[in-house]
This record gives C-alpha cells, structure tokens and sequence, in this order.
C-alpha cells in the first residue's frame, strides 16, 4: 500500500520509487474516485516544472518598470510574456524582491503593492499559498487584497440583500441527506454536474454526488436538469434543453403561470416575504410563450414545469454558473423568487440551493467544530477591490467605481505579489489582462510550474507541490483529517513557500511577526494541538499529535446535523430567527438595491438578455466556457489524463453534429473559434449531448498566445469579454459568449506552452 496524500480533487495512495511517483491509486474509501489525481505522476518532474529562480531579462537590465501603456518608452523590449528569462541565484533572486519591496513601503507605500495570490494552489492547512503570501505582506507593511471570487463572485455580495449571507450557501447548506429522503422533484438550474463535484478546496476525500442523487431516485424523487448540456446531470432523469443566458426567463415565466393559475403559497408569501406586489407587476407579459421564445423550450413545458413544481415537494438549486453572466444576479434572484412563490423554503425537501454539484462541499454538513487554521495576520491596508476587477485596476489607476452600495477608487499599484493560481486561467478577455500586467512596475510570481502567469512575471520564485512537503489537510465539509507527509525531494531548486516568505521576511526586519521562529513541523504541531484542545472542550477526544503524524492514518473528525435544512428555523418562528437582510425577510423586491441607482440592477429582478446577443448575426453560436473534467481549472493540465482529453494538442471543443456539418467540420479537426475579441484553436469533438446552436469549450487550458494575443492552445478566455455582472457585485462575466466556429484552414501553429518559456543561454554582466 503506498502513502496516502491529498489534493483538492482527490485522496489517494502514492507509490515511491527511488525518490520519485510510480503511481497513484484514489483512496478506497472514495465511493466516487476522479482521475483528476492521474495528472500527479506526470507533473511532479514535468518540463514544466520551474527548476530554480528566474528573472526576466528586460528587468533585470533596465529595471522596474511598465511594459505597456504610456508610461513604456524606456521599457519596451519584448515586454511581459513575451521576453526571456535569466537563471539567478536564491540570495540574488530573493534580495530583488526584498529590495524592490522596501522601496515601494519606504515610497508611494503599502498601497502600491496588491498581494493577489487566489486559493486554489493546493492541498494544505498551512502550506496554503494565499494565506502564507498575506501573512508575510502582512507582518512587511499591508497590502492591497480582493474580496469575494471568480467561482461565486456575484452571489457573495448580492444574496445578503435578498436571502442570505454567501457563505451559508457553501458550508450550511440544506444536507444531500435531507432531500435526498424528503424531495419529491429536484430541478436544477444548470444541471449537477459530476465534473464540478470532483473539487472541495481544502481536499477532497468523499464524492458522493452520484450516490445521493441515486438516493433521490430511490425514495421516487424525479430530477430534472435544466441546461444546455445533457451531460449536466450524472444519473437518469428528465433534460430540459436551455438556450445559454435564458435561464432567468424562464424563470420568469414559471413565476407568471404561478401567479396566474392561483399555484404560489399566499401565506408563505405573507409573512416571510416583502416586495410581492411590485414583483407580481413586473412579470407581465412574461408569459410562457415569451419566454418560449428566448428560452428554446415550449410555452406548454413551461406550464407543466410550473405546475409539477406547485404540486410537489420541490427543491430549486441553480449553479454557480448562474451568476457568472451578464446580470447574473436578477437570474440568481428570480430563482429565490419562484421558490418563495412556492412556499417549502425551510422545509425538507424544499425550498432553494445555490452551487450543488459546482463544488463537493455544497450539501455537506460541517465539522463540529472547524479545522486548524494559520493566520493571515493583521493587514493595516483597508484599500480592496473585487477580485475579478484586477485588469480595471492595473489599467485604470485612481479611477472610482461602485460596489454593493459603495463608491470606491482603484488603487496605484506598482507592485504584484502572487503566490499560486494563475489568472489567465480564471480572468475573460486574457489580450486585455496581458496589457494590464505590463502597466505595473514589477510582478513577482512564486509558483511551481511555468503557468501564464509565470511567463508574465517579472521575478520567478520555484515553489514546491504539496507532494513535496509536510502538511495535512481536509476540506471542512469532509469527515476526516488527513496527514500529509512528504512523499518527494523538491524539484530542481524549488523552496516550500513559508521558506521563500521567510527568507524576504528576514530581509525586510519582519520574520518575527510572520513566522514567530517556528519551523514548519512546530507550526503543523501548534495548529493540530489548538484545535485538538477545540474539540476536547466539547468533549471530542482526537488522538495527540505524535499518534496523528507518526501513524500518518486519518481521523475521524465529528460532524454537525446530517438532516440540517437550509432556513427551517426562520421558517418555525421569522421573529425569532430572522434573515441577515434589510427586511429581516425574502425580498421579492428591494427597496436597498433600487436606491443603489444601478442601470444593469434593478430593485426588482428581471431577466434582459446579454449585450453579447447583439452578436448573434455574425456569432451564431453560443459557447459555455465550464469547468474542465480532466483537471482543476488549469491546475497540472500537461499532465496525463488531461493531456489524454486533448485533441489534435488543443482544448476539445464539442459541437452539435448539425452545427458541424453546416460547416464542414469533422470529429478530430482542428477549428478556429472566434468571438469579436479575437480567437482560440481547438479540437472538434462532435455530440448530440448538447443542444444544436451550443459548442462548450472548457476552461483551464494553458494559455499559449499568437503574436496578437489569440490562443493556439484552447483556452476560451481570450473569447470573453471582461466587463462586470453588474455595477454591484462587479463580478466576472465568463461563462457564456457569441462565436462562430470554422475548420482552420492550412497546417496549424504547434501548442508551445508545455515546454518552458525561453531561458536566457548567454547571461548578462551583472557586475
């Protein structure tokens, strides 16, 4: 039996042979293992792997400064992502950083340097790259952070407003066990898609999506998928085609039939809601046969729809990738909407779900008491901006936007700081964040693969894979508590981050504040024996350390309620229980939000179909940029089971065998998709598990740019426009777009992005 490990998309036992992974086997205790983890053997020595420090070539010679924009002149060259890099000692690499950092807190100051790392680097409770890079920007002088994230980033401000708090929709969620045992129909807008159940961040270690939705089945639950892709739902059911960006009206539209044919709950809607009266106003002429004809589905369906929903014991969940469109947040409301028409929020079975399926952790109960933590520290910067407005940012310094209510400005930053993830993975229009990266004067990157990021840096600083140090690690939705031991020798030169920030922290006079004196084995031994004593309190005994990490087995960890549902006791008693929003209760309609003065979101939801449809002339076909099956967003994609999905070495595309024959396109072929913004290559797969006017492409291949910016390799970002859900949530619009898709025409560019960028053969004179 080999060493069991985690990751974000699985356990699993790890065989070793002379310092290297032979294999890797998904733990037996997963009753729905993911071949995600097959991407490890490959990645762990791949030549993509970052071997030692780098610094870019133009930067080292001229210095920091921009690449792009009118501040240039001097610093032109090849520019970010475009330049080699240079090989450089640790202690030359880490005094730059440090140096450039000092002059930056000793000049325009903290709020010139944005710490941006993203969560999903690894497996890990304490060799977690956002939190460590924070801690150490932290305890250096402050920093510039975001809020909210690309996966959810509209519904965290918005629900507050109308339902609930954002986080409650992860981690408090109405449990699988409770509607698989009380649902009569489950009608899930945007399906459930087993693919996006593979991911709990934090580490998965139970999928159990399929086994609950077979539950379901079992207790005579039927399930309905409502999504462009078949495939959206794992297990037998009922398909309900949907044209993309529609989903609101036909929401719409079920509320209207509701409403018309005396089907909602008047005395739900009377005391535990406010705002009916406008809401019922605003949906005429909503009628099932207007929304028949932007939603591709016939005005009897609607109907039928409505009324099995009225007549049944019904829960609505709508994924996350609702909201991840243009006014997102009015389809995500209109679902809050139809499901307080119908009465069962609060009861089991019933009522409304945001992001079943979108992550393993949705439906979940929590552990008892929570996991060991490690502590970002106290950031004295306030300045922050919404995650998915780094580009607005970088190109627009100083500028003011709203927010949730807010006037905020855009800060100066000169200095970007980013540890793990990789934003042109997650960011739309990736041409447009290109030329924002090259607006700052340095960009240090501190990852273990040559990413898009990586390659757009400035200063490249290895870091090791989680295989490759001690940590231990569980999502907070899960049951156990894993170890996780060092199974490899780092790669190449590659540092564990905590000792990369800890070197800079003891350049910059700090390190007391960020690391305390604690090497990394003091630091697991602290956090595990703070939250040993946690449980203890309650009477939870767990084993002392020295068992927990010489053993290297899991524990178990208590769990709270199996049965819990979502609202049950605002629903038993609003008075004493009420909601976290301006009216203690579900706003149909909202006074706040209509004060807010905001064009593209009103105080009383509404569907209005995308600018982007304008385009349809030229761009008949909708694209859905999803989640990728063969890896986590971008996470490994050269490894060997993501590779194996490739065709022709690029992305696959799937079409409609209609669409593909209208214009020649042969399963295999290598195509050309193109929105207004430019192009991708890809590989044709052709399928009936789509609707015909529909292609999905996923997200999370490696980027690969053309001389202009378009991408050889596949990924659809490049096709997206980079505007906001809306002016309050100011979240990113990534999931749908206009193309048209042609068969390339002559010998395609070869992909180049899973070999190293170019590394400097003659190295400057540094003297």
């Amino acid at each position: 039996m080999g060493t069991l490990h985690l990751s974000h998309w699985g356990t699993y036992e790890a065989e070793v042979e002379n310092g290297r992974i032979t294999k890797v086997t998904p733990y037996a205790g997963d009753p729905d293992p993911h071949r995600i983890v097959e991407n490890i053997v490959a990645m762990q020595d791949h030549p993509t792997r970052i071997d030692r420090p780098y610094v870019r070539r133009g930067w080292l010679e001229r210095g920091p400064g921009p690449t792009s924009g009118p501040h240039a002149s001097q610093h032109c060259g090849p520019g970010r992502g475009r330049d080699e890099f240079v090989p450089v000692s640790w202690d030359e690499a880490l005094d730059l950083v440090a140096g450039e950092l000092r002059r930056l807190y000793d000049g325009p100051g903290p709020e010139s340097i944005y710490g941006g790392s993203y969560g999903w680097s690894s497996a890990g409770r304490f060799h977690h790259a956002q939190s460590q890079v924070k801690r150490f920007l932290s305890a250096a002088g402050g920093y510039v952070g975001h809020i909210n994230n690309y996966s959810f980033g509209a519904s965290a401000p918005f629900l507050s407003h109308v339902i609930a708090t954002e986080a409650q929709w992860e981690t408090k969620a109405t449990t699988w066990k409770s509607i698989a045992e009380n649902a009569e129909l489950i009608v899930a807008i945007g399906g459930l898609a087993r693919k996006n159940s593979a991911i709990a961040n934090g580490g998965a270690i139970h999928h159990d999506l399929v086994y609950w939705l077979e539950q379901a089945r079992s207790h005579g639950a039927e399930l309905v998928s409502i999504s462009p892709l078949r495939d959206d739902l794992p297990v037998e059911g009922r398909w309900i085609p949907v044209r993309p960006a529609s989903d609101g009206a036909l929401l719409q539209a079920i509320a209207h039939e509701l409403i018309e044919a005396d089907l909602y709950d008047k005395e739900f809607i009377g005391n535990y809601t406010v705002g009916f009266d406008l809401f019922a106003q605003s949906l005429e002429g909503r009628t099932p046969e207007w929304a028949a004809e932007q939603c591709g589905i016939e005005a009897d369906a609607i109907r039928e729809l409505a009324r099995e929903m009225a007549t049944k014991r019904t829960f609505l969940t709508m994924s996350w990738s609702m909201q991840r469109q243009q006014y997102g947040e009015q389809t995500l409301w209109l679902g809050v909407c139809v499901a307080a028409l119908l009465g069962q929020i609060g009861l089991p079975g019933g009522g409304f779900g945001h992001g079943y399926a979108s992550t393993n952790r949705v439906g979940h109960e929590e552990m008892a008491l929570g996991l060991p933590t490690f502590s970002k520290g106290h950031n004295p910067v306030r300045t922050y901006i919404p995650v998915s407005r780094i580009a607005d940012m970088m190109l627009h310094p100083g500028d003011e936007y709203t927010y949730d209510g807010r006037i905020l400005r855009y800060p100066d930053i000169k200095l970007v700081y980013w540890a793990g993830g990789n934003p042109f993975h997650a960011h739309p229009d990736l041409k447009r964040l290109r030329e924002a990266f090259g607006r700052v004067d340095t960009f240090v990157v501190q990852d273990s693969v040559w990413t898009a990021t990586a390659r757009h840096a400035d200063i490249v600083l290895p870091a090791t894979l989680s295989i490759e140090r001690d940590d231990m690690g569980a999502a907070i939705t899960e049951s156990m508590l894993v170890p996780m031991k060092q199974l490899v020798p780092p790669y190449g030169e590659a540092r564990d981050d905590y000792w990369i920030l800890q070197q800079l922290a003891q350049r910059l006079g700090c390190d007391e504040a960020f690391s305390e004196g604690k090497p990394v084995i003091e630091w697991l031994e602290w956090m595990y024996d703070k939250f040993a004593t946690k449980y203890a309190s309650r009477g939870y005994s767990l084993p002392p350390w020295e068992t927990f990490w010489e053993d290297g087995e899991p524990i178990e960890i208590p769990k709270s309620d199996p049965d819990r549902v979502m609202h049950s006791e605002f629903r038993e008693d609003p008075s004493a229980n009420p909601l976290r929003t301006p009216s203690k209760k579900i706003h149909l309609q909202s006074d706040e939000i209509e004060d807010f003065g905001y064009d593209d979101c009103p105080g009383t939801p509404t569907w209005r179909a995308p600018d982007d449809w304008a385009n349809r002339a030229d761009y008949p076909l909708a694209l859905i940029a999803n989640q990728p099956k063969a890896r986590l967003h971008s996470q490994l994609d050269p490894g060997g089971y993501s590779a194996s999905t490739k065709v022709a070495g690029r992305e696959p595309i799937r079409l409609h065998p209609d669409d593909a024959a209208a214009r020649g396109i042969a399963d295999g072929d290598v195509v050309k998709v193109s929105s207004p913004r430019g192009f991708c290559l890809a590989g044709a797969v052709l399928s009936e598990d789509l609707m015909p006017g529909v292609v999905q492409l996923s997200t999370g291949a490696w980027y690969d740019p053309d001389e202009d910016g378009n991408c050889i390799h596949g990924n659809p970002n490049v096709l997206v426009k980079d505007i906001p859900v809306s002016k309050l949530s100011r979240g990113n619009v990534g999931q749908h777009v206009q193309v048209e898709v042609a068969k390339y025409d002559g010998t395609p560019p070869p992909v180049t992005v899973w070999s190293p960028p170019k590394i400097a053969e003659e190295l400057p004179d540094r003297r």
